[in-house]
């Protein structure tokens, strides 16, 4: 499902417009944005000492070394 969100100011000249556009397309829905302020803005998330923690969420490497490669010196060879 897609949206098609439409900002509050341009609600009444472009939202019935949009609608008509996208009617044949079941897939598209028109909304209207509905909020009335950044819920990230600094005043709001607490105290000027608190700092948001960035994980690294990386897989960690696997630990040795890769065994040659086919046609590299040093690989098995199946006789």
């Amino acid at each position: 499902m897609s949206y098609c969100v439409v900002p509050r100011p341009l609600e009444a000249a472009l939202l019935e417009t949009l609608r008509t556009h996208y009617a044949g397309d079941p897939d598209m829905t028109v909304i209207v944005d509905r909020r009335e302020r950044e819920r990230r803005h600094p005043s709001l998330r607490g105290g000027e000492h608190e700092k948001r923690v960035l994980r690294d969420r990386r897989r960690r490497r696997i630990s040795g070394d890769v065994p040659p490669l086919y046609g590299e010196p040093g690989a098995f060879v199946a006789e």
